[in-house]
């Protein structure tokens, strides 16, 4: 290995390198050079991680919730102490301009604040019987070792995600970090292991998911796997944890429907379809890269789109509005899935390649790109490609929007633009989406809200928001019989 920083695994509370010393190679998507070497973790590095947070957790379950939420409040202030070297990190390993990051940084710790806060809200339920003296109630337990896989679009983000409800519901946690965001997930751990989280509690395997990835989700020994990714990924997780009856909670694809009907507020319709297409460079599982429009806008709207798109400043510096794809293998298959679009009829009315300017041209980027005249059923009206790339689809009603919308294996999210309470509510109940936003973007999940997706975009679990509780937790019921012969 060259001085290039390496980024271990974190077992035990410190960082361990991998039993093979095998690395592989993170490149800084903004320049192309590398960045530093990633422990390329093998089955029995995986292992060794399992091992430690199973030894870890008889004593984490035993903490109260509210001793654990205390805990995590340390986490809390720890991150917000440190937000500044996050986003740095973030925007380094991500390419993300700084305001992104910086922003990403505040959602992960509203996150991390509302979860810290179900220590004392970790509730269950009085229930009634019909046997005299007979009293039930339910309480939540932990599960044991959580095993979470986390994408790199939104690392902090999704790491706050899943580990916050895991940990305050008293499992201990194995992270398969992403590969392209290795250093966010090692500098969280360090950070809370300097707030208090005792050793073993969180852990961290890097590598490559067809292999530590693989392993956590094989072991027996972890017992919730929760998972943000492709949805082929996510039907082999629930294909070969499902046969050993591991909770599973799967986070996966979509293909978003962004709708502008003949009566919506086409500037804010454009604000709302720019972020939701090209903001962190297309790369959001709730992009909105399929918009319908009504015929009879549908001119002003692509124009107006069109030079929005083209306005876009790509980059990483302060006020650009998007940076690159996370490494070259994606800005390859995106630009294929762009040729594929071309020789399908589609046109291609602004972007469609990679940038060419000096400072841009070593890095993953991809121009803002709008596509027209392709049919419902082509590939790319189809597929999602996790890249700055849109569709236009005309429709003439709102009958026709509401099935172009549901006409894809994904319901992920969804949004409308009109000015007709009416309208939205309409297509807001029958839209086949986990969410449906109302003259908003195709994202902005909260903290407190559930955020997940029909058909293949999930398997029916809820995270964030008291859904998530029922991911991380196993819900036991008691009940016990008072003497009646006291009085």
């Amino acid at each position: 290995m060259t001085n290039i920083s390496p980024i271990p695994n974190w077992i035990n509370g410190q960082e361990a390198l991998p039993e093979s010393d095998a690395w592989l190679e993170k490149f800084n998507p903004h320049t192309g050079e590398l960045l530093y070497h990633v422990a390329d973790s093998s089955v029995a590095d995986t292992q060794r991680v399992i091992a430690a947070a199973g030894n870890a957790f008889p004593a984490w379950s035993e903490i109260t919730p509210v001793k654990r939420g205390q805990i995590l409040t340390e986490i809390v202030a720890a991150m917000k102490q440190r937000a500044e070297e996050l986003a740095d990190c973030i925007a380094i390993e991500t390419g993300k301009p700084p305001q992104d990051a910086k922003g990403e940084v505040g959602g992960a710790i509203l996150q991390a604040e509302y979860f810290a806060g179900e220590g004392m809200r970790l509730y269950g339920r009085s229930l009634t019987s019909g046997t005299p003296g007979k009293y039930s109630h339910t309480v939540r337990q932990p599960r044991g070792i959580a095993g979470l896989i986390v994408p790199a679009n939104t690392p902090i983000a999704n790491i706050a995600w899943k580990t916050f409800p895991a940990l305050i519901c008293g499992n201990t946690v194995v992270m398969k970090a992403a590969e392209d965001s290795p250093g966010i997930a090692n500098l969280f751990a360090k950070i809370t292991k300097e707030a208090g989280l005792p050793d073993g509690v969180f852990n961290v395997v890097q590598g490559r998911g067809q292999v530590a990835g693989a392993a956590l989700v094989e072991d027996t020994r972890v017992a919730v796997i929760s998972f943000t990714g492709s949805t082929g990924v996510g039907r082999w997780i629930a294909e070969v944890a499902g046969k050993r009856l591991a909770r599973i909670s799967l986070e996966l694809g979509g293909k978003n429907p962004f709708v502008v009907c003949d009566d919506a507020d086409l500037d804010q319709a454009v604000h709302w379809a720019a972020l939701s297409a090209f903001s962190n460079a297309g790369q959001r599982c709730a992009a909105g890269s399929r918009i319908l429009v009504f015929n009879s806008v549908f001119d002003e709207f692509r124009d107006k789109l069109v030079a929005k798109a083209r306005s876009l400043k790509l980059g990483v510096s302060a006020g650009c509005d998007l940076g690159p794809v996370i490494n070259k293998r994606q800005q390859n298959s995106i630009l294929a899935a762009i040729a594929t679009a071309r020789a399908e009829g589609g046109r291609i009315l602004c972007g469609g390649a990679a940038p060419t300017e000096r400072e841009l041209a070593n890095g993953y980027y991809i121009q803002p790109t709008v596509i027209e005249g392709l049919q419902p059923s082509a590939e790319l009206s189809c597929k999602e490609i996790f890249g700055p790339v849109a569709t236009l689809h005309p429709v003439e009603d709102m009958a026709t929007a509401l099935k172009l919308a549901n006409a894809t294996e994904y319901g992920l999210t969804a949004a409308i633009h009109t000015r007709s309470v009416d309208r939205a509510m309409w297509f807001a109940q029958r839209v086949r989406a986990g969410v449906a936003n109302i003259n908003l973007g195709t994202f902005g999940s909260e903290p407190h809200m559930p955020f997940g997706g029909f058909g293949a975009s999930g398997n029916g679990t809820r995270e964030p928001g008291a859904e998530a509780l029922d991911v991380y937790s196993e819900l036991k019921n008691i009940s016990f019989l008072t003497r009646s012969n006291l009085i």
